[in-house]
Formats: structure tokens, sequence, C-alpha cells
């Protein structure tokens, strides 16, 4: 079989989904377009912000999609690209598109409140409490892998490293002139990305070269600052302008796998155990985990997009479809490690320092087919990547400052403090940056994050339950993802102990024990009172 053929069988499988289960899911969440958006009656100037659809849709893609969807996909095909691209496929459509739909729907009706405000509404405050703790462990997780993973690119490409400095500098001036200066929104897009070129030229030319410990302190400085900001003055601005970046290598990896047209030499399936990762069950679903659901999306649909959505009917394009766009960039992840045989894979692997720069490689030779330098055109998929993992770390860290206000907002209400909320995230992701290498924190992460997902599934049901919606479409996909993560929570725990790393084993046992008591406290909620009376159409 040759990567073309995938690629547009994955394409084709993602466009009918979006039209026909998307619209399905349209009529089950109960979407108007008549009522008003939290951000249109609660707009503040710092949260809640009325986003354009197109830059809507280019800040939510480029938060969820940051390195996961390439780091994930090309870890996992260690089983054999079949299991890998069925998972990212089945799990894109079924699970993680309804998780980042509904999650974005339950939050719009309720004042685009956190999935932890509608936990308390459904479940119970101890509910609420279970789940903040545990989204502000797997919010610390997730920063402390990206900080790892953006600092060892920065170490191996610091080309990467000038061009997402600059990248920060050319978005605060674009989020200036837009919002303050009121300039032409299309002028101020070509402007942007024109400089933003000049950014990925400057590195080219002028590579920022410092140590992985100096990188580490002024990332988690960049987090913390890009936290307590407004979302106008950088978030939301960076992450439009990258989501070019980011549409261009797509774009450009697709042109070039059509000229290349390379055959696929990698094992269809390797068999269910790896002497690395363990076996396929439960490590494959939580290994690719932003490629096919992510709990992290929930936070996102959550915490910032459902306080810049314009319109309810625009939801399914910017969440259902942007996690539809996120699988196909997950596939064409898979390809560009496919064309390779399996031993060498493992050599560029190690070589590489990774999947990041194994997937640049990837891809630069993919592009070079169509007359870009294969040096070239790998150093700005490299750029690219770099800027992706850069934007899931600093809104992680603000989405991490959320559930730390909330978490406090009657408990200890001094935690509510902007810098305070946002240090405590800060602090915990510099102790597991420095707690091992990306491949040892990266399971965790995964199982924290899929589990997350589950409990945001539960969340939603709750709700529909409650409103007397037949929401099998959620429930199902709830419970299997909680039987893939606890299953894996144990398997990590047992591994850790095995290995001495005894900080990731007492990690993986603190959240396993914090989603068993979620779960008793949404039973007992579910099973002690009836559904109220339904105002959504079924």
């Amino acid at each position: 079989m040759n990567l073309l053929t995938l690629l547009m069988i994955a394409g084709v499988i993602f466009i009918i989904a979006y039209f026909t289960y998307g619209k399905y899911l349209d009529r089950k969440l109960g979407v108007d377009p008549n009522r008003p958006t939290p951000a249109n009656t609660m707009a503040d100037g710092v949260d809640y912000v009325v986003a354009k659809k197109p830059v809507l849709l280019g800040h939510h893609f480029a938060t969820i999609a940051g390195g996961g969807p390439i780091v994930g996909p090309i870890s996992a095909v260690v089983f054999g690209w079949i299991p890998a691209v069925l998972w990212i496929i089945i799990g894109s459509i079924f699970i993680g598109g309804v998780h980042d739909y509904a999650s974005l729907q339950a939050s719009i009706r309720h004042k685009a409140q956190s999935i932890g405000t509608i936990i308390k509404e459904y479940i119970g405050k101890r509910g609420q409490t279970l789940f903040l703790a545990f989204s502000i462990a797997t919010l610390a997780l997730i920063v402390g892998v990206f900080v790892i993973l953006v600092r060892d690119t920065f170490v191996a490409v610091p080309e990467a490293a000038t061009a997402s400095v600059l990248f920060i500098g050319v978005a605060i001036i674009f989020g200036f002139v837009v919002n303050q200066l009121r300039m032409n929104f299309v002028l101020a897009s070509v402007l942007g990305v024109i400089a933003m070129l000049g950014s990925v030229w400057a590195g080219l030319n002028y590579p920022l070269q410092l140590s992985g410990t100096t990188w580490v302190i002024i990332l988690l400085i960049y987090a913390y600052l890009a936290s307590v900001m407004p979302v106008w003055i950088l978030l939301q601005p960076r992450d439009y302008l990258n989501a070019f970046l980011l549409y261009g290598m797509i774009g450009g990896a697709a042109l070039g796998i059509i000229f290349a047209n390379p055959t696929i030499k990698m094992a269809g399936f390797t068999g269910f155990h790896n002497d690395t990762l363990g076996y396929m069950f439960p490590i494959l679903f939580i290994t690719i985990a932003c490629g096919a659901v992510s709990g992290f999306h929930s936070l996102v649909s959550s915490g910032t997009t459902a306080k810049q959505l314009d319109n309810e009917r625009n939801g399914r394009f910017i969440t259902y479809g942007g996690m539809l766009l996120e699988g196909f960039l997950a596939i064409i992840a898979v390809g560009a490690v496919a064309y390779l045989s399996q031993a060498d894979f493992a050599a560029r692997m190690a070589e590489l320092n990774g999947p990041i720069g194994t997937f640049s490689a990837g891809v630069g030779f993919f592009m070079s087919h169509w007359g870009i330098p294969e040096a070239t055109a790998t150093t700005f998929t490299a750029l690219t990547a770099s800027a992706f993992l850069m934007t899931t770390l600093d809104s992680a860290t603000r989405l991490g400052k959320y559930a730390v206000q909330e978490f406090a907002e009657t408990r200890v209400p001094a935690l509510q403090n902007n810098h305070i909320a946002t240090g405590i995230i800060v602090i915990g992701a510099g102790a597991l940056a420095v707690s091992g290498t990306w491949s040892a924190v990266w399971p965790l992460f995964g199982s924290a994050n899929q589990m997350l997902g589950a409990l945001a599934l539960l969340a939603v049901s709750a709700w529909l339950i409650k409103k007397g919606v037949r929401a099998w479409f959620a429930i199902i996909p709830m419970i299997f993802m909680f039987l893939i993560t606890l299953a894996a929570l144990l398997v990590l725990i047992k591994t850790n102990f095995t290995n001495e790393n005894y900080f990731l084993m007492v990690s993986a046992f603190i959240l396993f024990v914090l989603c068993i008591f979620l779960v008793i406290e949404a039973w007992r909620s579910l099973t002690s009172s009836n559904p109220k009376d339904s105002s959504i159409n079924v």
C-alpha cells in the first residue's frame, strides 16, 4: 500500500464524518444559533472576548494540536502502523470529536464555566473537588512534559528557538494593532504571516544556542507571563498566526506525499507486546492521546474557546472539525515514518533524539519532492512543531491557573490571585521537567490526559442525563476511556516501581485514587435522582 492512498482514505472518512455524525451531534446537543453566547453577554475584554471564526479556529486548533498528534502516533507505531491508524480514525470521530464538541456546548450553556463547575452542579461539590484536583495535576503534567519537549527541540534545532522567540513579538504586535488600533483584519493577517516568515528566515540564519537548563527556566517564565496577560495580547493572536504555519506544514506534507508517492515499508502489525512500551492494550490508547482523544481538549473547549465563541452554530466547525483536522495531522505523522522499515525507524529515532526530529526529517523528505531543499524543509517543519509545543505550553498554564482559582474559590481564597495560581502550576511543572526525559513522563501524561477525557465525558453525560437526553453517544466512549486509563495507570504504577522512578510511581497512584473516588461520586449522583425534563431536542 502507498502512503497517498492511506492519506486519501483517511481524509474522505473525516469529511464524511463531519457532515454526518457531526450534524447528528448538533441535534443531540440542541445547538441553537439564536441563543446568545457568553462571549457576547459577558464580554470583559480579558477572558470573555468575541473572536472571529477563523481566529477562534486558529486559537483552538493550535492549542489542542501542539506536539501531541506528532509525538504520540510516532511513538505508537512500534506496534505497527495499522493499529495506530485505526485508533486515530475511530477515536477522532466517535470519541475525541464527541468529547471536544460536547464539552464546548456544555460549557456554553453554563456561562462558559469549566467542566468542574458542571460536575459540581450535576454530580456534587465533592465531585468537583476531586475533578479539579485531577485537572490541576494533569495540567502540571502537560506543562512539564511540553517544557521537556520544547527544551530538547530548541537544543537540537537552535534555529527553532530564534523563530519561536520572534513569533512571540509578532503575536503581541498583531494583537495590539487589531484590538487597539483596529487595523483591517485581513491586512493585519497578511502582514502577520509575512512577519512570521521573516522570523523563520531569521531563525535559519541566526540560531539561538542555549543550554537545556537555561531553556527550562526561560520557558517556565514565558508560561507564567502568558498566563497572567489578557488573552488578546498574546494567547489569541499567537495561536491564530501559528495556525497558518501548521496549515502550511500540513498542506506542504500532503503535497509532498502526492509528488513522492512513497510506499509504506513499515510493518502493519508487529505484535501485541513491545519491549519498550509493553502491551498494546492499554498502552496504545494512552500513547496516541491528542491524535484520537485528549482530556486537555475539554479544558480548552470549556476554558478559553467557550469564552470566545460568537455563535453556537460555529461550535461544530471549531471543535469537532478541529479534532478531525488533528486526526488528519496524526495520520501524516504516522506517514512521516511509515515509509521507513522498522529498523530504519528505530535508528532515526535514536539519531534525531525522539519523535519531533524524526517527524521533521520525514516531512522534510516529502516536501523536497516539490522543489524545496530537504534541509530547509526539515528545519521549517521543526520550527513549526516547536511553535505548537509552545502554544500548548502557554495555554495549559493558563488553564491550570483557572483550575487552581476555581478550586480555591470557597476553600483558600488567597490562591485565587492570578500570580499565585499561575505560580503553583509553573512550580509543579518545573519539578516534573527535571524528573525524567520526555519518554519517561509521556506515558503518565497520556494516562492522566485520557482519564481527564473520561471525566469530561462523565460530566457531559451527567448533564445530558439530567436533561433527559439519550446520551449513549457520550456514555459508551466514557466507559471505554475509563477502562483503558485505569488499566494504564495500574501498569505505570508497576513499571515505575520496577524502574525505581518513585516520583512518577506515586504520581500515577495519586491519579488512580482520585479517579476511583470521582467515579464513586458520579455513580451515587446519577443513581440517586431522576432526570429533569429535557429542554433539548432529542
